[in-house]
């Protein structure tokens, strides 16, 4: 087999994995339930980020918090301070894909 085969989880449950942690990227995947967020922290590389279902709160930079819906894709830069969070009813998923690798 050539290529290499990952799994998400398939869950409702807070979940954050680290899918892939290569020399060309790192490939995260998240589910956050209401009220649920990460620590508050800077980005350490360009951030793309997929959300796949429910909204995403998220802050950026000390600027308020913005909500985007599922299948929004945002591009963040390396350095800016990022609050995340879900701060509605429907589960959040999303993907975090960090390139280059930090």
């Amino acid at each position: 087999m050539i290529e290499q085969v990952f799994k998400l989880a398939d869950t409702d449950e807070r979940a954050v994995e680290k899918i892939i942690a290569d020399e060309n990227i790192h490939y995260n995947h998240m589910v956050l339930q209401k009220g649920e967020g990460l620590p508050v922290h800077l980005s350490n590389s360009n951030v793309y980020m997929t959300v796949l279902r429910g909204t995403l709160s998220i802050a950026l930079g000390g600027q308020p918090a913005a909500a985007y819906p599922r299948l929004t894709l945002l591009k963040i830069p390396k350095g800016v301070r990022m609050d995340i969070k879900n701060l509605h009813d429907e589960t959040l998923e999303f993907t975090v894909v960090k390139a280059p690798a930090p």
